[in-house]
């Protein structure tokens, strides 16, 4: 399959490439300190976060990932979205208060705070490797997908390699504060193109009554029948919640971003809008691969889909306009990446092994690590197309991984009888099974298996248990300590008294419950 690009598109793509990297350039001249290079000097509000949130999720692999689930699976996979609202609630309520009151630079740390530097660097080990083989990795094969359309003479590796360096020039100068502020600008292209397609498509089919008369009443629905094989709805309570609480509540990749932010309520405020924008996914991202169904019937890769009706259906001028939308993704996913990683590996292991290492240093530290990730996402990128679907690939990584770092957060915040012991055995057990379950998918074994939604929940609860059972021994932490890291009811009567002083539409919980009825409308129209 093979397409032109216009030279007025080509145009418009190389002004917004050129764009993105003076963005980086500036903000790289205003950095002074490892504060402001990893977390933006602690300056950001809402709007922005809100928005970096949801650009640094919905990039060009959930863009091909979301439009190939929608057109082989259905309507379910928007139970990914739709969750997320509801675990970035927790977030903002339980969560984010903690880590910002700790002054943390990683989410890691917090464990180092509750447990032991081990437990840290273990959480810290796990997050660096699913930035790289999902997020960073993931990103450079759906856009080389894209761009490989454009350009087939030229191999899908090479195309990898220039999409990285392009992506790390400005990341490398600029620091977080280039990342969310590009973030700003990318989520809105993105929401305007991704809107755009929808149209064109549903104007190309001629209404839905036409993928009604192909396409069996169940495809349509949010919440599956338990029988059934991709996503029955018991998984979305169980191992769609892990996997959704452990990108939104625990991935430096996301959280970063919040922990940026000017206080606590912009903070907030900034994951409520996160929310409210992550509903508007089943319109514009699923919806035209259902729509794909009428337009490609035989079409054979999903991966395939939503490429080739970007090109199919656009107009010159407009082409251009969606294809810079698709990069931006793309770029607002590796930029977000690469900042993460770097971030993790300088302030939880660098910083450890060079306890005097000046702040300037440990920003050109930072920078040389970006450099380094990018060679290895290069190297693994083209292996992903192992994998029948980008969202299989991207789900299942997340659920072999994130239980046991998930049930640490989780215990660690929630169980004050959680000690340093409890922790490193659940570690233990924890990844134990991380890699044998590993292990039964790069060896094709043919041991049948639950769903592994229903896997990844399980994984999470024999960690918990593990955790508990190991606390019963060993020391507890001081109640003096205890306090800066466990969440009481105090902490929730302390924040009723201080957002009574707000306006009713500033407070984040009012915003939350208009929130939850939103979401709760959608899910009755389409289940």
């Amino acid at each position: 399959m093979q397409f032109n690009l216009p030279t007025l598109d080509i145009i418009i793509i190389l002004i917004y490439l050129l764009g993105v990297i003076a963005v980086g350039i500036y903000f790289g001249t205003k950095h002074k300190n490892a504060e402001d290079y990893f977390l933006a000097g602690r300056s950001l509000t809402w709007p922005i976060i809100g928005f970096s949130l949801f650009a640094s999720n919905m990039s060009s692999n959930s863009l091909v990932g979301l439009a190939g689930a929608g057109y082989k699976d259905g309507y379910s996979v928007y139970s990914y979205e739709w969750m997320a609202v509801i675990v970035l609630i927790l977030f903002a309520v339980f969560f984010l208060p903690f880590y910002l009151k700790n002054k943390i630079f990683t989410i890691p740390e917090y464990l180092e705070r509750r447990y032991s530097y081990a437990v840290r660097a273990y959480a810290s080990f796990i997050a660096i490797t699913l930035n790289i083989l999902v997020d960073i990795a993931a990103t450079l094969y759906a856009g080389g997908l894209v761009i490989n359309l454009i350009f087939p003479s030229l191999s899908l590796s090479i195309i990898i390699v220039g999409l990285a360096i392009i992506a790390g020039i400005y990341t490398v100068t600029g620091g977080l504060s280039s990342v969310m502020y590009t973030d700003a600008v990318q989520a809105v292209i993105l929401i305007l193109g991704s809107a755009l397609i929808t149209y064109m498509a549903y104007l190309e089919i001629g209404g839905w009554d036409a993928v009604y008369a192909i396409t069996e009443p169940d495809h349509f629905k949010v919440m599956k029948p338990i029988d059934d094989e991709s996503m029955p709805w018991p998984s979305v309570f169980t191992g769609v919640l892990i996997i959704g609480f452990y990108f939104w509540g625990t991935n430096q990749y996301i959280t970063q971003r919040t922990l940026a932010s000017k206080n606590i309520r912009q903070g907030q405020w900034g994951a409520i809008f996160a929310g409210f924008l992550k509903l508007s996914i089943l319109f514009i991202m699923i919806f035209p691969g259902a729509m794909a169904r009428v337009l490609y019937p035989e079409i054979e890769q999903m991966d395939m889909i939503y490429p080739t009706m970007l090109f199919d259906l656009l107009p010159t001028g407009l082409l251009g306009l969606v294809l810079a939308g698709l990069i931006a993704a793309m770029m607002s996913s590796l930029d977000s990446g690469l900042n993460s990683v770097s971030t993790l590996v300088t302030m939880d292991f660098v910083q450890k092994l060079k306890p005097n290492a000046d702040s300037k240093s440990l920003m050109n530290i930072g920078r040389i690590v970006t450099g380094v990730v990018m060679v290895i996402a290069i190297v693994w990128a083209p292996k992903i197309g192992q994998f029948e679907k980008l969202w299989d690939y991207l789900q299942n990584t997340l659920a072999w991984f994130c239980p046991p770092v998930v049930a640490l957060f989780v215990m660690g915040l929630f169980f004050r009888g959680a000690n340093n012991l409890g922790a490193v055995l659940s570690i233990v057990v924890g990844f134990s099974i991380t890699l044998w379950l590993v292990g039964l998918k790069i060896t094709g074994s043919t041991m049948e298996l639950p769903n592994f939604l229903y896997v990844a929940f399980w994984h999470f609860i024999i960690c918990c248990v593990v955790l508990y059972l190991g606390s019963l021994f060993g020391k507890r932490m001081p109640e003096s300590e205890l306090a800066q890291v466990v969440w009481t009811t105090d902490n929730y009567t302390e924040e009723t008294i201080a957002l009574k002083e707000l306006a009713w539409y500033k407070n984040y919980r009012i915003q939350a419950l208009l929130l939850i009825a939103l979401t709760v409308i959608i899910l009755f129209v389409y289940s």
